[in-house]
């Protein structure tokens, strides 16, 4: 498993690694800045949750170690690892269509809900799986 220091780490490249699923009790860091924008990141086995600027950004149930996420207005890549099935959920603009890619395979298009809210699933373990999220 990869191990990020702190809970979350910012990268000069502008991506952030966050979460770790090994943990058996809820820890969190507040407050955390990275280029502007404060963060707040929640992570055990049992899930992984990201905000930005009191925002929901990311959200994995069970809980997921994140590596290299990084997001733009059209797209979001990371590459993420775990122990088990996974549901991931993505904080992204409402009623819009997204392409998901898993490993370089295409899962298929999903509609975000009225609140932005992008779902899927994947089965996951410690070498991590690339994931990227592409509007439509």
């Amino acid at each position: 498993m990869t191990q990020i220091e702190g809970l979350i780490l910012s990268q000069d490249n502008g991506d952030l690694s966050f979460g770790n699923y090994a943990l058996d009790k809820k820890s969190k860091v507040t407050d955390f800045e990275h280029f502007g924008d404060s963060y707040k990141v929640k992570t055990f086995k049992e899930i992984t949750k990201l905000e930005r600027n009191d925002l929901f950004v990311y959200e994995s149930v069970p809980g997921t170690v994140v590596l290299n996420f990084k997001a733009n207005g059209n797209e979001v890549e990371f590459d993420v690892e775990g122990f088990a099935d996974t549901q991931i959920a993505l904080g992204l603009e409402p009623e819009l269509e997204y392409k998901v890619f898993i490993d370089g395979v295409n899962t298929g298009n999903t509609v975000t809900n009225l609140g932005g809210k992008l779902v899927f699933s994947t089965e996951l373990t410690d070498t991590p799986k690339h994931v990227r999220v592409v509007k439509f």
